[in-house]
């Protein structure tokens, strides 16, 4: 990977997304050596201009950022980091230093939190009381909640419509989970169905 370090006096901007959500977290700055550490370390270092040294997001909070992977623009002065959050990125508390309203990725993130409930399983959790019930049971929930979703499309308020939509996608995730299937898989396979021929 050719990045052009010159053209910045010796700085790239890099943008910091959420590997699974794509929110933006970031923007940051590197030189050469921060860019070598962040490869050779998995967890993201900057160039601090304030401080006028290399610093590893995360160093005092133990929020890092561990690089799924690095990409750089046409231009090779610009880098995109898609990296995994241990914590909120800011350090106001909160999940992105550009404090947008919502994560309009949230499914993911949603996706994300399935996840979790399936690798540490939690007594009280709805997803573990699902998948105990095994797969025929989640399969049968996402038929309930598509039927009551046509059926708020037909006959019902917009806002009911919206929370049994949110039903079936929250259960339609869980299905996906137990069929080991992610949502990147599902929108590469809409994008090669959007290209095909009509």
């Amino acid at each position: 990977m050719e990045i052009n370090f010159k053209k910045g006096d010796g700085l790239v901007p890099v943008i910091i997304q959420d590997e699974q959500t794509l929110e933006v977290l970031m923007l940051g700055y590197m030189n050469e050596e921060a860019y070598k550490q962040t490869c050779s370390s998995k967890q993201i270092t900057f160039f601090s201009r304030s401080k006028n040294r290399l610093w590893t997001k995360g160093e005092q909070s133990g929020h890092y950022l561990i690089v799924n992977s690095i990409h750089v623009d046409c231009d090779q002065d610009t880098l995109l980091i898609l990296a995994k959050s241990k914590g909120p990125t800011c350090h106001t508390g909160i999940r992105s230093c550009f404090n947008t309203r919502y994560n309009h990725n949230f499914i993911f993130k949603l996706e994300q939190i399935i996840e979790d409930r399936y690798t540490n399983p939690e007594t009280n959790s709805y997803v573990n009381h699902l998948r105990k019930k095994g797969l025929n049971k989640i399969a049968q929930k996402v038929g309930e909640e598509g039927v009551e979703t046509v059926i708020a499309a037909l006959n019902e308020t917009p806002k009911d419509f919206i929370n049994e939509a949110s039903d079936l996608l929250f259960h339609l995730l869980v299905l996906l989970k137990e069929k080991n299937v992610d949502l990147k898989t599902i929108a590469k396979n809409l994008e090669e169905r959007h290209h095909e021929p009509a």
